[in-house]
């Protein structure tokens, strides 16, 4: 018998990518984001626009409870093979793709009481407050629909290898087979709903859950997907 074995297995890690080499900056947004939605000791790759010192940045992280397992390949590479640190290439860049139509909603802000004459009023340019995009073709390997400023609805699913993003609500009248994320930017109150849950990755404001965490008695289900009072994620059944 072989006192070697080979065999596969999916690690599950985030991405830490970074736009400063100030590591008093990086701690302070770091350190919240880090507690309030990972678990100790989360496995962290790490990625950086611009020049850092590797080993002070190692040790920043795991001071946060975090684990670096490796960097991307770009500015960082070849520190990171001089310590022999892991060095993994890029992701493919995802193909952010239009949405078939959207909904806006505007709203005009009011001038302050004393300047509220009426050409005022009538000059007020309108804001945007809230977008909703519609698309009705499946989201294919390699796609990505993205909406900052509201909600999304698909009218078909979504395959795996695709990414949904909202800031808002996103709805999913199909088969959910790539990774599903509303309320980007914090908003807690987003919810997911679609018509069956296969998905690699579902987030909610931070708060994520991947594949083989998600409860299987709602698996290939229709599905209500939510943050409780504890900011856990919470997968209810819809029934029809």
């Amino acid at each position: 018998m072989a006192d070697i074995r080979i065999k596969g297995r999916l690690v599950n890690a985030i991405r830490i990518s970074l736009d400063t080499n100030d590591h008093d900056a990086i701690r302070q947004q770091l350190s919240p984001m880090l507690q309030k939605s990972f678990p100790p000791g989360v496995l962290v790759v790490i990625e950086s626009s611009v020049e850092q010192e590797l080993i002070a940045l190692i040790q920043l992280l795991i001071s946060l409870e975090a684990q670096p397992i490796a960097v991307t390949e770009g500015l960082l590479g070849d520190q990171a093979r001089a310590i022999q640190f892991p060095v993994i290439p890029q992701d493919r860049p995802l193909q952010e793709v239009k949405a078939t139509k959207e909904q806006v909603v505007e709203v005009k802000p009011e001038p302050a009481a004393e300047q509220q004459t009426e050409n005022q009023v009538a000059e007020t340019t309108p804001a945007v407050a809230h977008i909703t995009s519609y698309h009705d073709e499946i989201l294919r390997t390699g796609q990505c629909l993205v909406q900052h400023q509201g909600d999304i609805i698909l009218t078909a699913g979504i395959n795996s290898g695709s990414e949904v993003i909202a800031s808002g609500n996103i709805h999913i009248y199909g088969s959910v087979r790539g990774r599903v994320i509303a309320g980007a930017g914090g908003n807690i109150a987003a919810r997911i709903f679609c018509h069956s849950l296969e998905a690699e990755l579902v987030s909610i404001a931070g708060t994520y859950c991947v594949a083989d965490d998600i409860p299987q008695h709602v698996t290939k289900k229709p599905v209500h997907i939510y943050l409780n009072d504890n900011q856990e994620l919470v997968f209810e059944a819809l029934q029809f």
